[in-house]
């Protein structure tokens, strides 16, 4: 992965989370993402859209960008597996790192830790 890449991870970025409808249609939701190696995990929960559509087709795009310059971007391609296992752990991690205090689920919900491989990054030429 590309430094500019794992720095936005790094750094917490913000990021848009792209995946397919069954009719095809883009279904775009902002996530809390870290990385993991060359891994970028992301929290969902089962039985939303986005969660339905990568367990039909594990296929998304991630993109963010760099505050502090918006041209500066990266668009992470790939492919996604979920498992429950670690799923509320990693909530409230990221819970921590982007608000500062522990994750407080609303209603019960089951967790997936989602596990995007990279296939391709995308990023503007200089």
């Amino acid at each position: 992965m590309p430094d500019p890449a794992r720095r936005l991870l790094d750094e917490h970025a913000f990021f848009v989370l792209t995946t397919l409808n069954p009719d095809g249609a883009p279904q775009s939701s902002v996530v809390w993402a870290k990385r993991d190696g060359d891994e970028v995990v992301f929290s969902s929960v089962r039985g939303r859209r986005k969660t339905r559509n990568m367990e039909r087709d594990p296929r998304v795009s991630l993109c963010a960008y760099d505050v502090a310059d918006p041209y500066s971007y990266v668009e992470i391609r790939g492919t996604v597996s979920m498992t429950t296992e670690g799923g509320d752990a990693l909530i409230n991690e990221m819970s921590q790192i982007y608000q500062g205090q522990p994750w407080q689920e609303k209603h019960p919900v089951t967790r997936v830790v989602c596990r995007l491989t990279p296939t391709r990054v995308v990023m503007p030429v200089s």
